[in-house]
């Protein structure tokens, strides 16, 4: 089984097309092709290109746990510059179908950019969904583990659960991350950040992905962070996203269209030995 891997400022995915695959990847297969010791070792599964009514291409994005993810921005910026290595597309700007919805890619001339449209963002707890009634889910406090957290919740097609913190770090992350992503508060489980403003145009984050834990970065949760700071007032509409493995920069429109852009960098080209698989019979 052939594949690429690929990173999104440390945040790493594998790509496989569906002409690899005999059948679609078992949640074990996924898990065990992600394992670090065992398998290749990666943040997440890319398979594509998939046919699409909507898009010039479709993609499915799986995570570790083997649970198929909505949408993912680093994610989409690796899948668009594989696409044009493998010269998949004569153009370098396309549209992409997941299944968090559609969104559109430019890829930029040497390569190493990738700007997506991520879609709007929305703080509707009936679109994130979050437990209650119906309401945007701004500004409210939940306690965990006995501290007091104060969030906010949003979607970008994929659901994201943003903490104010003075002090983001991975322990913070770690700690707080997996009881918020399983949290009754949210019924397909969230994807969390722990957020702080550092001016009108710079926040920093920490990461905990639905799925994967701890993560050096992610794109989609820089758009649901900024969205948050910038509906709130704390920042103006462009926004430098600052985490642990690099930064990505993010413009919101009045419409609370998130448009992403950051690096997608290529590792390496390899051949998964069908031996591997043994571990699973």
């Amino acid at each position: 089984m052939r594949f690429a891997k690929y990173h999104g400022l440390g945040n790493d995915y594998i790509v496989i097309h569906p002409a690899e695959l005999k059948d679609e990847l078992s949640k074990e297969e996924i898990r065990l092709i992600c394992h670090r010791n065992y398998g290749i070792g990666s943040d997440g599964i890319l398979v594509g290109p998939l046919e699409s009514a909507l898009c010039d291409f479709g993609l499915k994005i799986f995570n570790p746990d083997g649970s198929e993810a909505e949408k993912s921005g680093n994610g989409l910026r690796i899948f668009a510059r594989w696409i044009v290595d493998e010269s998949l597309s004569n153009e370098t700007a396309f549209s992409v179908e997941t299944a968090g919805g559609a969104v559109s890619c430019v890829v930029s001339a040497d390569r190493k950019s990738v700007e997506v449209e991520m879609g709007k963002v929305s703080f509707d707890s009936s679109m994130i969904p979050a437990a209650g009634a119906e309401r945007e889910v701004l500004n409210e406090m939940v306690e965990i583990d006995g501290r007091n957290l104060r969030f906010c919740a949003a979607t970008v097609g994929n659901p994201h659960c943003v903490v104010f913190s003075e002090q983001p770090s991975r322990e913070l992350a770690e700690r707080y991350g997996p009881l918020l992503e399983n949290h009754p508060l949210f019924p397909n489980r969230t994807n969390v950040q722990f957020m702080k403003v550092i001016d009108r145009s710079i926040i920093a984050i920490e990461i905990w992905e639905r799925g994967a834990g701890y993560t050096l970065a992610s794109g989609s949760s820089s758009a649901a962070a900024s969205a948050v700071a910038y509906r709130l007032g704390y920042c103006d509409s462009h926004t430098i996203v600052i985490m642990p493995g690099g930064q990505i920069e993010v413009q919101i429109k009045d419409d609370y269209s998130a448009t992403i852009t950051g690096p997608a960098g290529k590792i390496c080209d390899g051949n998964i030995a069908a031996e591997m698989f043994d571990k699973l019979t």
